[in-house]
């Protein structure tokens, strides 16, 4: 098993109001989901090897020490938050040429 130390599992109560459990590793997932594979290609070579669980999506970095599973309707509501929050964009600010360089903006053929 790969080098995350918790398990994060993240679901939506009966209330609507977002779950979330900590597992010491993957040991209570496989008794309360079917696993249907193994993460082999993931871009964050720690989760290689984690399960795929039927009903779960994951497993996701979440930090150095975390691997997450969401449930279906938990990742889409993060993601429509995520994809819809306005970024902060800073200013770019113009670089001008030293005094006394001028710049030509002919193109060279």
């Amino acid at each position: 098993m790969p080098a995350k130390t918790t398990v994060r599992v993240v679901t939506r109560a009966s209330d609507g109001t977002v779950r979330i459990k900590d597992y010491p590793d993957t040991q209570p997932l496989l008794q309360m989901h079917t696993q249907i594979g193994i993460d082999d290609c993931s871009t964050d070579l720690a989760l290689r090897g984690y399960p795929l669980f039927k009903g779960l999506i994951g497993p996701m970095p979440e930090g150095k020490q975390v691997v997450r599973y969401e449930s279906p309707d938990v990742f889409e509501a993060l993601t429509k938050e995520w994809t819809s929050a306005k970024s902060t964009r800073k200013a770019r600010r113009r670089m001008h040429p030293p005094e006394g360089i001028e710049i030509s903006t002919e193109q060279i053929s």
